[in-house]
């Protein structure tokens, strides 16, 4: 079971490295399962683009659409809880993106 903070790299380019503003973060888990990376070349080819892999074992972390692919205005998926460092004055990146892409997708 993987419990607690654990460090990933972001993906260059993604929309999730210009969410963040970085590079690399740490976010906290609370989960016993893993995408298996046997099916990763299945998923990228459907249009997912894994956008943070850990450190260690360079297990996915994050996926999200690939843009170029599908027109699809946020869609992100994660195998953290960003809810557990989300407050209502300082959202976490994620919720704060997906409040503006449905924002912009609303004008």
């Amino acid at each position: 079971m993987r419990l607690g903070g654990y460090p990933a790299r972001l993906e260059p380019g993604s929309v999730v490295a210009e969410t963040y503003a970085t590079e690399s973060v740490s976010e906290r888990h609370r989960h016993r399962y893993e995408v298996n990376n046997h099916y990763v070349p299945r998923l990228e080819a459907a249009g997912f683009m894994i956008s943070a892999r850990t450190n260690s074992e360079s297990l996915p972390e994050m996926a999200e659409l690939d843009t170029a692919k599908h027109a699809h205005p946020w869609f992100y998926g994660c195998q953290f809880h960003p809810e557990f460092t989300s407050t209502p004055r300082d959202g976490h990146p994620l919720f704060t993106s997906f409040v503006k892409a449905g924002l912009e997708q609303h004008k």
